[in-house]
């Protein structure tokens, strides 16, 4: 069995290049162990840089670090133009509530940064009325009308969680509303 010098993976002997990270093994005999300790203490001592940014990725120069993607931001789909003159108008969708959907509307019609938060308000609206027509049905229980305090207790502090992520400049879809699938 090898090791392989760049990422430490096992590997077959009659292979030349890592099936992990692709490095070219060097001698065809060696187990690379030595090296392999070598490169792990390296390795931990440096520091990662990112490429610029639309740059071609180099792959000769060690392995490659992937950074997650979140598939609920959606921050890359607009220009920074549109996120800067458009910020404070979509602050007010989520201060305002539904008059702050209906100025951002008006406001910035040709937006789709507010567009975007537009949408999401809505969905907090949709969230809030149905709750309060269950709570309106079933009023009568002690239960229902106290989960629902508590439920528009957690959409307040999520909206403030909008607000806030809108004056970092980011468009991310907001936490609990996306998890409501009828709501896409």
């Amino acid at each position: 069995m090898k090791i392989c010098p760049s990422c430490g993976s096992t590997m077959e002997d009659n292979v030349t290049f890592c099936t992990k990270c692709g490095a070219k093994f060097e001698n065809a005999g060696s187990t690379g162990s030595a090296k392999t300790s070598q490169n792990q203490e390296t390795s931990a001592n440096t520091s990662y840089t990112a490429p610029p940014y639309n740059s071609a990725p180099n792959y000769q120069n060690g392995p490659v670090y992937t950074v997650p993607v979140d598939p609920y931001d959606h921050t890359a789909e607009f220009t920074e133009k549109d996120i800067s003159e458009n910020k404070v108008i979509a602050m007010l969708v989520y201060l305002l509530g539904t008059m702050g959907i209906i100025i951002a509307l008006l406001g910035s019609q040709s937006s789709p940064y507010a567009a975007f938060h537009v949408r999401q308000a809505l969905k907090f609206t949709v969230i809030s009325v149905l709750m309060g027509i269950v709570t309106l049905l079933l009023f009568w229980t002690i239960i229902v009308p106290i989960a629902a305090g508590i439920a528009y207790l957690v959409l307040f502090v999520v909206k403030i969680m909008c607000f806030f992520s809108i004056c970092k400049g980011k468009a991310k879809e907001p936490y609990i509303i996306r998890s409501f699938g009828f709501l896409r």
